[in-house]
């Protein structure tokens, strides 16, 4: 890891700590509100008391400096803090630890068996990365992500949906489906914030749609779920799906969407 790389991993540590912190409302911990309070939320001396922490150490924590962190510390921390599961895992991913409750590192797996499995499935299926680059999709996939899966198109889901116009009349209620994405694809980020390439993909995006550069700075981290989707096709009009994600057990890191239904 080089210094800058971790540096900008305790930036965003940082920033991310400062968002939940502020979403959460002082009653819910029995503490007083009102108009007395000069930022939403709890404050960090709350926050560190609860969790039985330093308000020292959890400052600097906010403030991105180079300070240790223990897993038990960090455990505590978003268990004050509410955190979902993928709000914990990406916690965990930007201070660098191995959460003590997460599971064992998956083995190596030939992607090539994935991609055959895509040629079994008859509703729109497709494998993607971390980065969300399309590694392989069936027939009835391309045929239904017009401008990114069919043709000699740029095989990244991101770049589809936040830099092409044809996303924005394909899927139904972009606006909401988009920051659902970017939310979604924080926990990929975290896992792989080091890498050069996931970097410029996430400097593109910013740079190139005003409306990734907003929500993106809001840090807001959700799982992966299924669930109604649905589309414009500029063929077949109106289509609904039922999405459901897999994680490979043995590639955990790639995801095996499939989308049911078609009506």
């Amino acid at each position: 890891m080089t210094l800058e790389s971790d540096q900008a991993r305790r930036q965003q540590l940082g920033a991310f700590l400062r968002s939940q912190r502020a979403r959460l409302s002082p009653a819910l911990f029995g503490l007083p509100g009102g108009a007395r309070r000069r930022t939403p939320g709890l404050r960090r001396e709350e926050v560190a008391q609860l969790g039985g922490l330093s308000t020292t150490w959890y400052t600097w924590l906010e403030q991105g400096r180079d300070i240790s962190l223990s897993a038990h510390a960090l455990g505590r921390l978003a268990g004050v803090l509410k955190f979902s599961p993928a709000e914990r895992s990406y916690l965990f991913d930007l201070a660098g630890k191995r959460d003590p409750q997460g599971a064992g590192d998956a083995e190596p797996a030939a992607p090539a068996a994935l991609l055959a499995a895509l040629e079994t499935v008859a509703a729109p299926a497709y494998v993607i990365d971390p980065l969300w680059n399309a590694l392989g999709w069936n027939k009835a996939a391309a045929d239904l992500f017009t401008g990114w899966l069919d043709g000699d198109n740029d095989r990244n889901l991101l770049h589809f949906i936040f830099l092409k116009p044809e996303a924005r009349l394909l899927i139904e209620d972009w606006d909401a489906r988009a920051r659902r994405v970017i939310a979604e694809f924080r926990i990929d980020y975290g896992h792989h914030l080091d890498e050069p390439a996931m970097q410029a993909l996430v400097a593109r995006l910013v740079r190139e749609s005003p409306f990734f550069a907003e929500a993106w700075h809001g840090h807001s981290v959700t799982g992966r779920e299924g669930g109604l989707r649905r589309f414009n096709h500029p063929r077949r009009g109106r289509l609904d799906y039922q999405q459901v994600t897999l994680n490979p057990t043995t590639r955990p890191d790639l995801k095996f969407v499939i989308l049911v239904g078609g009506r």
